[in-house]
């Protein structure tokens, strides 16, 4: 962002000092430079430069505003946010590319991660659950981009879900009764589709008196229960070491005597370990899966199973006896976010497998009842 001083200019004596600079030491810097120090452009240099030496800087005001669950900087000259309605660009700037380079330096520094030429990308949690990705400009145009993703404020009830207009009434008790009932399901949706938010809103339906055991790559899933276990895993370090996959993980979540096994989200290998979790008594697991719809779950999950060298036989078979549902949301045109579908896992005539539709929900808060319905109404009747 623009400003009167040049702060290009003052940081080669202040990074000598070896310390946070005082006012007194910029003013001095600016001295030294042959600026004019007056009480407006000190305070204006003293600002920028604590903001960025803390938070994320001129990003930090963004953050904080009431909704936002995305912040997106594309080189210096563009700043988006999503507050629930689709992307909006915010009349703000970088004063060069250096500068948001420098930022997400900072960010990745933060949790002691490299970020340079030789490692240009970055996907980390900083210490308040602000997931930040960034990816230098040596290898994006137009410039170094920076993907805040900010965690809930609160958890969510299902009736903040169904004020919110993401969830008809009627659909409050099959949802209870899927988590009462203990059905192994998988939350699915594209990307800001709210998956992780439906999931903590489920499981904190979760009986207290049973153990959550959650695995993460990044912990997001925040449930309102008082029994809740994360395992959190975490990529190599600088000299390629150290790396902790979910795949680890779920294997430790099954000795610590879970009630429910989750995954935030099954990504990878993992699936393997979470299907062989799901059909060894640990019923009503779950966890979340990028997909187009429902229907396409079964896809996304072979492909998955794939990298842990299950077969697609062996894949349909594990998965049909380990999983019952799919909720699957999707974001409308206009940013809206909703459970729009619930459905069944069941063999198809090919011999594969498939999702049935049980029930979708349209905008208009009706619900229309599909192929699975009775099915799906008979498992979770209460």
């Amino acid at each position: 962002m623009s400003g009167l001083v040049d702060l290009d200019r003052l940081r080669p004596a202040l990074a000598g000092l070896g310390r946070p600079p005082t006012t007194e030491d910029v003013a001095a810097a600016m001295r030294a430079e042959g600026l004019v120090v007056t009480d407006a452009l000190l305070y204006d240099a003293v600002e920028r430069l604590h903001r960025e030496s803390y938070g994320a800087g001129v990003l930090d005001p963004l953050l904080a505003l009431p909704g936002v669950t995305d912040v997106l900087v594309n080189g210096p000259d563009q700043v988006w946010i999503d507050r629930g309605h689709g992307l909006e660009r915010m009349p703000l700037t970088f004063g060069s590319e250096e500068e948001v380079r420098r930022l997400a330096l900072r960010l990745a520094a933060r949790v002691g991660r490299r970020l340079d030429d030789a490692a240009p990308y970055v996907d980390a949690r900083l210490p308040d659950g602000t997931r930040v990705h960034a990816v230098l400009g040596s290898v994006a145009d137009p410039g170094t981009c920076i993907s805040l993703r900010v965690p809930a404020r609160h958890r969510f009830s299902l009736a903040d879900l169904v004020t919110r207009g993401a969830l008809p009434s009627t659909a409050v008790p099959l949802l209870e009764g899927l988590i009462e009932h203990r059905l192994a399901f998988l939350v699915s949706g594209g990307t800001g589709t709210g998956k992780t938010t439906v999931l903590g809103t489920l499981l904190g339906l979760v009986p207290h008196d049973q153990r959550l055991v959650v695995v993460e790559d990044s912990r997001e899933l925040d449930p309102p229960h008082p029994h809740c276990v994360r395992l959190e895993g975490r990529p190599a370090n600088a000299e390629g070491t150290g790396a902790l996959g979910l795949a680890v993980l779920v294997r430790q979540a099954l000795r610590m005597r879970p009630d429910r096994v989750v995954v935030g989200e099954v990504r990878g290998a993992e699936l393997c370990d979470l299907l062989a979790a799901l059909n060894t008594g640990h019923e009503g697991g779950c966890g979340t899966v990028h997909a187009n719809s429902a229907a396409d779950v079964p896809a996304r999950l072979e492909a998955l199973a794939a990298l842990g060298g299950l077969g697609r036989e062996a894949t349909r078979t594990q998965a049909l006896s380990a999983l019952d549902a799919v909720v699957h949301l999707r974001r409308d045109h206009d940013g809206h976010r909703r459970v729009a579908q619930i459905g069944m896992f069941g063999p198809d005539e090919a011999g594969g497998m498939h999702v049935r539709e049980a029930l979708a929900f349209p905008r208009d808060g009706t619900v229309r009842r599909g192929p699975a319905g009775e099915e799906f109404l008979s498992r979770v009747a209460r």
